[in-house]
């Protein structure tokens, strides 16, 4: 097999998480006396760590403050938000496809971590990945992230970072890692391409297709 692992981004990839994202920075910036951003202001930072997002839809960079809002977007969030994504059409049938294949598979996002796994479990996903790897500290990067997996022997260096924004397919290749894009999510072709993936593609079908031709 081409890869060791296949590691899927997950907000945009594998679950649209649009509704939940913005009602919860809205909660966030409202209960801090910010004014409530529209959807398409708010769309842009998905993708991107969640102290990123709020300190430019707050503009502020007071270290202090953007972990206020980072914890008040997750009080709504632990409780509503994680419940309202939405699996993409087609991952489900992706996902049985690289199991039966033998494909070790795996998720890296930059959500807190526990939230990531009770998104998985509500959604009965968790069943297919072999680990999780969530943001567990304030200001850790993904690249931090699929960094410590290779140190820690969870996947070797020939594995595939799979992921929607620009960010994952960096983080990939700032750790040495491969990397093929999906156009499904929030980033879009001019976005990834600069990235330079393996691949790029356009449904989760694609994506299949990719893979199994890459055995």
């Amino acid at each position: 097999m081409s890869y060791h692992s296949l590691i899927f981004d997950l907000d945009g990839t594998l679950t649209d998480p649009l509704t939940g994202i913005v009602r919860c920075m809205n909660y966030a910036l409202s209960s801090h006396n910010y004014q409530p951003r529209s959807e398409q202001e708010i769309k842009p930072y998905i993708g991107p760590p969640l102290e990123i997002a709020l300190s430019e839809l707050s503009d502020s960079e007071d270290e202090d403050h953007i972990k206020e809002l980072v914890a008040t977007y997750r009080e709504r969030y632990g409780e509503f938000g994680y419940a309202e994504n939405v699996v993409y059409n087609g991952i489900y049938e992706l996902l049985d496809t690289l199991r039966s294949k033998g494909y070790r598979l795996g998720v890296c996002t930059s959500k807190f971590e526990k939230y990531a796994i009770k998104i998985l479990q509500e959604f009965e996903l968790d069943k297919y990945f072999e680990f999780v790897s969530g943001c567990g500290n304030y200001g850790m990067t993904k690249s931090d992230q699929l960094r410590e997996l290779v140190d820690k022997d969870i996947v070797k260096q020939n594995s595939l970072m799979i992921g929607d924004r620009d960010i994952d397919l960096i983080s990939a290749r700032q750790t040495g890692l491969s990397s093929a894009g999906v156009l499904w999510g929030y980033g879009s072709s001019e976005e990834l391409t600069k990235e330079k993936p393996v691949f790029i593609v356009e449904t989760p079908a694609q994506l299949t297709a990719a893979l199994i031709d890459r055995m």
